[in-house]
This record gives C-alpha cells, sequence and structure tokens, in this order.
C-alpha cells in the first residue's frame, strides 16, 4: 500500500489525496508539520518538501505535480486527465496558475512570521499581486462552467479548488468569494464532492521557529 507524507493545511498535499481518492487507491495517510525539526521528509525528498508519495517496494515520488502526472500514468483509470496534447495543456495550465498562487500565499505566510522590523512590504506586495492575478485569470477561464476543462473532474479542478479552500486557512479575511461569485460557487460544487469534503484543510501548530 503507498503511504502519503501529508500536512492538514497544505494544498499541495491535498492535491493528491483527492486525486488518490477519486481513483479508489487505498493509502497511508501520515501527517507531518514538515518544518518542525524531527520531520522525517527529508529521508524521502531531498528538497524536503510535502507532499511525498511512499512506494509498496521502496522509495518515493515527490513534487505534487510530478505525483500527479506519476499517478496518472501508473493508474489511468478513472482519467483525471483529457486525451489529446492542446487538451491537456490546458489543464496543466490551470495547474500551473493555481499552484503558483498557492506558493505566493506560502511565502505571505512566512514574510508575516518574520519579526515585523525584518518584514519587505514590497515583498510582501509582489506575492499580493500574484494571488491576485491568479484568482482573476481563474475566474475569467472558468467563469459559470462546471468544470475548469471539458466535461468532468480534472487535475485542473483539483488543484484550483485546492487553491480556493487554501485561501481560508492563509487569508480567511480576503473578499475573494465576493470579488468572483463564480469563483465561489465553483468551490461550493467541488467542496461536495466526497474527495474534497474529506480532506479540507485545517492549520497546525509549527513548533520550531523557521523565519
Amino acid at each position: 500500500m503507498y503511504q502519503l507524507i501529508s500536512a492538514t493545511p497544505s494544498p499541495y498535499a491535498r492535491k493528491v489525496r483527492i486525486q488518490l481518492a477519486e481513483k479508489g487507491i487505498p493509502f497511508e495517510l501520515i501527517t507531518e508539520v514538515p518544518w518542525n525539526s524531527d520531520t522525517q521528509t527529508p529521508l524521502w525528498n531531498p528538497l524536503e518538501k510535502l507532499p511525498v508519495l511512499i512506494l509498496p517496494e521502496g522509495g518515493s515520488v515527490f513534487e505534487s505535480r510530478y505525483i500527479g502526472e506519476w499517478i496518472e500514468m501508473k493508474h489511468p483509470t478513472p482519467p483525471l486527465m483529457p486525451e489529446g496534447v492542446d487538451a491537456i495543456l490546458a489543464v496543466k495550465r490551470f495547474e500551473v496558475i493555481a499552484d503558483g498562487a498557492c506558493d505566493a500565499l506560502v511565502l505571505m505566510f512566512f514574510e508575516n512570521a518574520r519579526d515585523e522590523d525584518k518584514r519587505s512590504a514590497p515583498w510582501f506586495e509582489r506575492q499580493r499581486r500574484k494571488l491576485e492575478g491568479a484568482l482573476r485569470e481563474l475566474s475569467g477561464a472558468i467563469g459559470q462552467r462546471a468544470f475548469c476543462h471539458g466535461d468532468r473532474l480534472t487535475l485542473a479542478d483539483i488543484a484550483t479548488g485546492s487553491l480556493l479552500r487554501y485561501l481560508s486557512v492563509r487569508w480567511p479575511h480576503h473578499p475573494w468569494r465576493d470579488q468572483y461569485p463564480d469563483l465561489a460557487a465553483f468551490s461550493d460544487r467541488l467542496e461536495e464532492r466526497p474527495s474534497f469534503a474529506a480532506t479540507r484543510p485545517v492549520p497546525q501548530v509549527i513548533r520550531d521557529r523557521v523565519a
């Protein structure tokens, strides 16, 4: 059986958890705080990042987008990628935007964790602009459609849905639901799926100082 090293607030780990659930692939969930000194993450990923998929025969697969591609190739049914080069590239574009916005949110979180006199307002603002740009782009691309691409769930929906719910953890006062009601409705529809409902992110306590 696979093991997945995950963190409860991580949108990157959530993507993999949702993908495994949608495909009906059993796995053991190992919850970590990757910033704490006692994490086992470095044993499985030289980049010391989550998520990490530990294989039954030994070895590991890491970096969420690569894990997603690995799972699709190893477990193609039911497919979470469309057929055809243009359709695949369209889904990957959504993934790039959603993951980039999550990256910006993480950077904003840790910038705010620094001592106040060491924070960089221009750096924080740059990350905020990335997030705002991503939300505008996603809103325009999705509109009132049921899915990001095509007529069924793909990795694009999983990535986008994970970003939108992650906002409630890292920036709960952001008014994105009022600014982009279509995105809010899209998020709400996704969160009704069992795979999403079972993986909703919650904050963790980071014991060791990292910023």
